[in-house]
């Protein structure tokens, strides 16, 4: 027999294993930033976007297809409805980027940390443990020290947008995770079902929004297209099955401070491949981002909700 310290051991190591993807679309996420910024502007977000939606839909399609054909009336509905505020979320981040400074964006956008738990608590009339707040706090912190560099501007209508796109992000966790006719639906036909309706969103909006898409991509590099199909591979369809699968078998709060790295990773990726040089407060930012984010992790227990049990 195993003894309480051994089963704890391997407890931790499957949490870590389990937890390994969340940070890898953090990741993903963060290098977003740097993508997007080179290939758009203000006049492009929108043909870009439904770019990015559509150019997986097909092949994808093919992998979903047997779970699609499974999916009754309300869980189309259902899957709809997460993916019409999937593309809430990325009209609210995209315009909002493009209207303030990626510092302001960055901050404003890891509130989800904070954001998540706090609703999840009102909703399910449970207290959040200190060990979680604090942990949260801390990697707030970091973030701040972090995004520091660059210097936080005064509130802009852009700021409001991210701030928009963060409490959207809040409820997209919490509908993944919530919606009864969506328990036990199949994860690919769940996530094609998202980036559908979302790219819809994207197609009806895009008229109203810059040049058509197809005029877009023709002016399109090999280059250009290799960011997007990136965007489209790994930011997109991976980033939303990882994320949706995992809110689905822990908490939505555990799910938000792991993504809550993000911000780390936009400035490494930043350092690494944009040029971005940090000072010693916006190193130690990240040092406390990664301290912050293993403190939350081991806070909640990957399927208790928010309170983890008492060793």
């Amino acid at each position: 027999m195993r003894s309480a310290s051994q089963a704890a051991d391997l407890a931790a190591s499957r949490s870590l294993l389990a937890d390994l993807p969340l940070l890898a679309v953090a990741v993903v996420w963060g290098s977003s930033y740097l993508a997007v910024k080179q290939l758009t502007d203000a006049h492009t977000v929108l043909p870009m976007l439904v770019l990015r939606f559509t150019v997986v839909l097909p092949v994808f399609g093919v992998f979903a297809w047997r779970g699609l054909r499974t999916l009754g009336a309300a869980q189309w509905r259902g899957a709809a409805l997460l993916g019409v505020i999937l593309g809430g979320i990325f009209l609210l981040e995209s315009y909002g980027v493009v209207h303030t400074s990626a510092t302001n964006a960055g901050l404003i956008i890891s509130l989800t940390m904070i954001l998540t738990p706090l609703a999840e608590s009102l909703l399910s009339r449970t207290a959040i443990p200190r060990a979680f707040l604090g942990a949260a706090a801390l990697s707030l912190l970091g973030v701040g020290l972090l995004t520091e560099g660059a210097g936080l501007q005064a509130p802009s209508f852009g700021d409001l947008l991210v701030l928009g796109a963060a409490l959207t992000r809040t409820v997209h966790v919490l509908a993944m995770s919530r919606s009864r006719a969506l328990r036990g639906i199949d994860s690919l036909a769940l996530t094609w079902v998202q980036l559908a309706a979302a790219a819809v969103v994207f197609a009806i909006a895009a008229p109203f929004g810059g040049p058509a898409p197809w005029r877009v991509a023709a002016g399109w590099s090999l280059g250009q297209w290799s960011l997007l199909l990136y965007l489209s591979l790994f930011c997109t369809l991976f980033a939303f099955f990882v994320q949706m699968r995992a809110v689905r078998a822990t908490s939505p709060s555990r799910v938000s401070l792991l993504l809550g790295t993000e911000p780390l990773w936009a400035a490494v990726f930043g350092i690494a491949l944009g040029g971005d040089r940090l000072g010693a407060p916006a190193l130690l930012g990240g040092l406390l981002v990664l301290a912050g984010t293993e403190a939350g992790r081991r806070a909640v227990l990957p399927a208790s909700g928010l309170v983890a049990e008492p060793a």
